[in-house]
């Protein structure tokens, strides 16, 4: 071999090994698993707020009247760009047609409950507004009315249940005092509808009477759906009242005052929120004279709390195009502080806002709110009312 040929097998030999040592050389360490990231928050969440009243039938305008209530706070509160646990709300109102009518109104309430609502701001009647909230306490929804007055309904024992407005304890009462004391009523004839909202105000405006020194005639008795009141009031002109209360609504109301003004009864006509609304007059149809009629709605502000409710008034009839009726105000407070619990609680969850709802005080267009443990608002106000030249005009604020 030759020294040429040496040379060519050293070199193989140590480029060999270089090529060895690079095979063997320990590999790179592999760059650990990213973290898996953690889930975004969304950026918006959708929040179903259900409401029910009767927008059709008899007293559609009072069913409507809540209805744009609702409607009214739902776009306040989407505009203002309410966050809630780390996301932006985006409510949206699913509402329903009760027509006044219990077995439609727990139909409603199941399908809002299949709808997987957050929330309910309703019924507008005690009889609908009662069986319906054993549904929602059985789904576990909230349940806060802006107009049911019949003590019953938060008496069930349920905790889901609120209401914004005094009772048919203050309301009735309220009112059976102010006709033997005020109205000096000494032969006072008691009507109701038989409904749970129209047979409940008269109960109670009746003890009220009684144990204020008053009298009252044997009862009489009509339905929410009647047209004609001839027999009851014939019998009633015969001991001339100088007190006449109906419990019910205006679209009863009104026909009967007609009805008495033929027959010439002259009496005080006293009522309650179901007949204090601003259609009234035209129902009446011109047989309301000026001071006859005496009602309260179940709320009320003075003083300065006033100017909040004149501006609602003036903004929803800007919106509306319409005059508030009686409720509207009192719907838009639930519904904004429904949406102000779950806010506290950081959560729509039912569960989670429900005891931020309980212990919640809020101020609003209708006052300042807060629940006892029933479920009903404390201190709750009376207005009382009465109407000159079709339009009502303020008597007082009683608590």
């Amino acid at each position: 071999m030759n020294k040429f040929t040496l040379s060519v097998v050293a070199a193989a030999a140590v480029l060999l090994a270089a090529c060895g040592k690079k095979e063997e050389a320990p590999a790179a360490t592999a760059a650990a698993p990213a973290a898996p990231a953690a889930p975004a928050a969304p950026s918006e969440v959708v929040i179903k707020i259900g409401h029910v009243g009767p927008t059709s039938g008899a007293i559609a305008h009072l069913g409507k009247d809540n209805e744009m209530g609702a409607r009214m706070a739902i776009d306040d509160l989407n505009a203002k760009g309410v966050m809630i646990g780390g996301a932006k709300a985006k409510f949206e109102l699913l509402a329903e047609d009760d027509a006044a009518d219990p077995k439609q109104g727990t139909a409603v309430a199941q399908k809002l409950v299949d709808a997987k609502v957050q929330g309910v701001i309703g019924h507008l009647n005690s009889g609908t507004t009662i069986p319906a909230s054993q549904i929602y306490n059985t789904a576990g929804i909230p349940q806060i009315s802006p107009s049911a007055t019949n003590p019953k309904y938060t008496r069930q024992g349920f905790n889901t249940t609120f209401r914004v407005v005094a009772d048919d304890v203050h309301l009735g009462g309220t009112l059976g005092r102010y006709a033997v004391n005020e109205l000096k009523g000494k032969t006072i004839a008691v009507i109701d509808d038989r409904t749970a909202y129209g047979q409940g105000v008269a109960d109670e405006f009746e003890k009220a009477v009684k144990a204020a020194g008053g009298t009252t005639l044997d009862r009489q008795f009509t339905t929410d759906k009647a047209t004609d009141f001839t027999a009851i009031l014939t019998q009633i002109k015969s001991k001339k009242p100088d007190v006449v209360f109906f419990g019910g609504m205006d679209a009863v109301a009104g026909p009967m005052m007609r009805q008495m003004k033929q027959l010439g009864i002259n009496a005080k006509f006293v009522g309650g929120d179901g007949i204090c609304s601003g259609e009234l007059p035209k129902l009446a149809g011109g047989a309301m004279a000026d001071g006859q009629v005496v009602c309260a709605e179940a709320g009320g502000v003075e003083g300065e709390q006033k100017v909040g409710m004149d501006q609602f008034k003036e903004k929803f009839k800007a919106k509306f195009n319409t005059d508030v009726q009686v409720y509207a105000p009192y719907v838009y407070d639930a519904t904004m502080l429904m949406a102000m619990a779950m806010e506290k609680a950081g959560s729509s969850d039912p569960a989670k806002y429900l005891p931020e709802l309980a212990k919640i005080e809020y101020k609003g267009v209708t006052g300042n709110i807060a629940f006892d443990e029933k479920g009903d608002i404390k201190n709750g106000a009376l207005t009382l009312f009465t109407y000159k030249d079709g339009k009502r005009e303020q008597i007082a604020v009683v608590r």
